[in-house]
């Protein structure tokens, strides 16, 4: 077999030059050390080089380039993703989709809109509200995060339970393969012949393509939406009141929690109103007409009551309603003041265990030593417990990295996994390990080969080599008879 050629930067710069403005081929460590982490900005790494293409052409030109010379490719929108996947290759080159930032279309009739992967979540229900639409998936970061990232993640957001995932919303893709083809994946169809490609794009984590371009689908404002608030002297009652609520035939549009930790530093940052002095709070949304919502209003605010909450408040307009949920996505950045740093989990479990997972992860915290903040998405079960910690006392962060992975086999063991929609990136990737055996991983590795034979497009990412695998388990193995000796003679 002949091995490919290699490329040095400055030969791969050159290349690149020939067809992208040169400023926007970046090749000096000041100008690219932005780019050397996404929001986990505990692992970075810096690139060979960063390119800043505006055209989907000039993209197909960079990844054959890259194909030919066999250099890593990482796919990078806004940056605010949260398992380091969009981590640069040391050896690589950062393709920024940045300049992709254009609505192209909105076609009020069909309910669609068209769009650049850079166009940020938030603005394409700006520019949908002429219309009386808007777009349904709403993550916490929807103010920065990009339409691509949230392909790339399958980013779900505050009123999912209702309204889905991302791959709920989206009817097709333009994506450029790793040989640099420009291909189309789903339709305006409601259904397609073959095998479902577009749900196997979305949460690719950017190993599979890059994408170029999104179709999405939009959604009719509802007549009337309101907001019940309802706090618990307990996470375990507040818990069980999420089953409760859903069990009873109610749909909410978002059905969030947040503990006593998060509560105090949300409402310091937006003086949301929130009661205070709760051990757990919910918030529930219902929306629809005037007649469905005045009806579930009054059964959910009976039901909290019944299920133990020890106050109960309900919007009453629509600038209270938009306060409480200022509050709630406004909770990862609020942590920051009371915790030099956090860390960001996101698992998922069945509903019916939303009690005990807690309940574990409050003995965790005292065996850590390390406070947590829960703030998820509770009618789903999509976790997200922020670990407070320190990054400048020596040991802390690997103490707060183990505590992680901990939560993460907890979700696992009780049915759940390991993302809700943040992905696996480089943060969870000794987990898949946990969540997958060997014949699964490798069915993983040969969908990937599939969609890019030289493994060019983040590498190192979402699926580890099965050797790693290997390596991990026997580890954990090791480390669990040692604890288990440990407690024999304790």
């Amino acid at each position: 077999m002949i091995a490919k050629p290699k490329a040095s930067r400055a030969e791969l710069a050159e290349k690149f030059r020939a067809f992208i403005d040169p400023d926007f081929v970046i090749t000096d460590d000041e100008t690219m050390k932005p780019y050397e982490c996404d929001g986990m900005s505990m692992y970075c790494e810096m690139p060979l080089l960063v390119v800043l293409p505006e055209t989907a052409e000039q993209v197909q030109r960079v990844m054959r380039i890259c194909n030919e010379y066999e250099v890593p490719v990482v796919a990078r929108g806004a940056g605010t993703g949260l398992s380091a996947g969009a981590m640069p290759h040391k050896e690589g080159v950062v393709l920024s989709l940045a300049k992709f930032n254009r609505i192209l279309n909105i076609d009020p009739l069909a309910r669609t809109a068209r769009l650049q992967p850079g166009v940020r979540n938030l603005a394409i229900s700006e520019e949908a509200a002429q219309f009386g639409l808007y777009y349904g998936p709403d993550p916490s970061s929807q103010i920065a995060c990009t339409i691509g990232g949230n392909v790339a993640e399958n980013s779900g957001g505050v009123h999912c339970l209702k309204y889905g995932l991302t791959v709920h919303n989206i009817l097709s893709v333009e994506m450029i393969t790793a040989e640099g083809e420009r291909v189309t994946i789903g339709s305006d169809a409601l259904d397609v012949c073959g095998m479902d490609l577009l749900a196997l794009m979305t949460g690719s984590e950017g190993l599979l393509g890059i994408v170029t371009e999104v179709k999405v689908k939009l959604l009719p404002k509802p007549e009337v939406a309101q907001v019940v608030m309802a706090g618990f002297d307990s996470v375990q009652k507040a818990g069980d009141a999420v089953g409760g609520i859903i069990s009873h035939g109610i749909i909410p549009g978002g059905l969030e929690m947040m503990d006593g930790h998060a509560i105090i530093a949300a409402d310091d940052f937006a003086q949301a109103g929130y009661p205070r002095e709760a051990k757990a709070l919910l918030l529930c949304e219902v929306d629809g007409t005037e007649e469905e919502v005045h009806e579930h209003i009054a059964q959910a605010e009976a039901l909290f009551r019944e299920l133990g909450a020890t106050s109960v408040k309900t919007s009453q307009s629509e600038e209270e309603r938009a306060l409480l949920w200022k509050g709630r996505k406004s909770a990862f950045p609020a942590v920051g003041r009371i915790s030099p740093d956090y860390y960001c989990m996101d698992g998922t479990i069945p509903r019916r265990y939303l009690a005990h997972v807690l309940l574990e992860m409050e003995k965790m915290s005292e065996e850590f030593g390390l406070r947590v903040a829960n703030v998820f998405h509770a009618g789903d079960g999509n976790l997200h417990p922020l670990i407070l910690f320190d990054a400048n006392v020596p040991g802390e962060f690997e103490r707060t990295e183990a505590f992680g992975g901990r939560i993460l086999n907890l979700c696992v063991e009780v049915g759940g996994c390991i993302t809700g929609e943040h992905g696996v990136g480089v943060e969870k990737i000794r987990q898949m390990a946990v969540q997958f055996n060997d014949e699964e991983l490798q069915q993983f590795h040969d969908v990937k080969a599939a969609f890019d034979p030289a493994g060019i497009l983040n590498p190192g990412k979402g699926v580890p080599a099965l050797r790693f695998c290997q390596e991990y388990r026997s580890l954990e193995h090791k480390q669990h008879k040692h604890d288990t000796v440990d407690a024999a003679h304790g």
